[in-house]
């Protein structure tokens, strides 16, 4: 007992205090070198690197944060080890003066490092931009990912040069790709689904520039969806994935939605914002691709049920969810509530588990406002 009382952090082995190093951001681990003459080399040797700017210490004025940071980053990845990492992670905001040294950090971080994932943010928070900020967007040069073993790709605010011949390409570690804020038209999708032949997670939240979006992959088994709502084209999404187990639609307006080949679709979610007009319509079209999807067990769901059975389109009388074993309900407990509940449950004859989740509204109940 005496001699494990003489133990202090200094006596565990190096791999468990890499181990450590890991949840802490790459500044902090920095300065863990200070203690000891055997954390001197350490940070160097941690598996991830982690750059928030958002934790960096902030100058006055602003523009000197972003320098110092910069010139910070530019430091730590000469003075690192070459040993592969696992993850690289940046937020930064970014400004044009600022191309030559974020494409530096990218080609080193997947190059040198041989990242396996790689998070890049260039929005942070609304709070951290202002009207200059937001007219810059980093130009992500995706054929360097060909020099590299990046298997989860996430980008955030960007804008992605594909090479010209990106269909014909192959990236075949990207398995998982989440992009955010992404200007993203129907070819530029389509490339990447066939460049990218291993891709099986997808997502897509903000981004814009589509019109007919079409996610063609018999690779993918999840994709989500989020935040389609800024377009006013009538605009229509098809998606064909014999293998994806997963879906998710998050305040998606697509005025058509299709869906083919879901037979292996499992679970599905689907959560449209209340308070916008037309919201009920986007929802219902949503809604009615389990009619396509006859296997799904794990339904995730507003209840808007009331409305829907009582539109002049239900579903079918035929129409049941036989397969649904497990049902996450977001309701309100208005008597137009409780009949949508009840009408929904007579679908899912082999339900085991129902978890309810409150739905609050703004204002009036939408149910009752429209079905009047």
């Amino acid at each position: 007992m005496e001699e494990a009382s003489n133990q202090n952090i200094n006596d565990l082995p190096e791999e468990l205090l890499l181990r450590i190093l890991t949840f802490l951001p790459t500044l902090d681990s920095i300065q863990t070198s200070l203690i000891s003459q055997k954390w001197r080399p350490l940070w160097s040797r941690v598996p991830s690197l982690n750059l928030p700017f958002e934790l960096f210490p902030s100058y006055e004025p602003p523009l000197d944060t972003r320098q110092f940071f910069a010139e910070f980053i530019d430091r730590v990845l000469i003075l690192r080890s070459n040993s592969p990492i696992h993850t690289f992670r940046l937020s930064f905001i970014y400004h044009d003066h600022y191309g030559s040294h974020v494409d530096s950090w990218v080609r080193s971080a997947i190059t040198h490092l041989h990242a396996r994932e790689l998070h890049l943010d260039f929005f942070i928070h609304k709070d951290f931009h202002d009207e200059e900020t937001l007219n810059h967007k980093y130009d992500f040069p995706f054929s360097v990912l060909r020099n590299g073993y990046v298997e989860n790709l996430c980008v955030t605010r960007c804008d992605l040069t594909l090479p010209a011949k990106m269909s014909t390409m192959r990236f075949c570690s990207i398995g998982s790709m989440y992009l955010d804020q992404v200007y993203l038209t129907d070819q530029i999708m389509s490339d990447l689904i066939l460049g990218c032949p291993n891709l099986e997670a997808l997502e897509l939240q903000n981004c814009w520039g589509h019109h007919h979006l079409k996610i063609c992959s018999t690779r993918l088994q999840k994709l989500v969806l989020g935040y389609f709502y800024d377009s006013e084209l009538q605009e229509t999404l098809v998606i064909d994935c014999p293998n994806l187990f997963s879906i998710s639609f998050d305040c998606c307006a697509f005025d058509k939605f299709v869906l083919k080949n879901a037979s292996s679709l499992v679970e599905f979610h689907v959560d449209i914002v209340h308070l916008i007009d037309g919201s009920y319509c986007y929802w219902s079209k949503v809604v009615r691709l389990l009619g396509q999807a006859p296997n799904v067990k794990h339904l995730n769901v507003q209840n808007w049920w009331f409305k829907f059975l009582t539109s002049k389109d239900p579903f079918p009388k035929s129409f049941m969810l036989h397969n649904v074993n497990l049902l996450e309900l977001r309701t309100g407990f208005t008597q137009y509530d409780l009949v949508g509940m009840a009408a929904l449950l007579k679908l899912c004859p082999n339900l085991e588990t129902m978890i309810l989740q409150y739905l609050f509204k703004i204002g009036e109940d939408v149910i009752r406002r429209v079905t009047k």
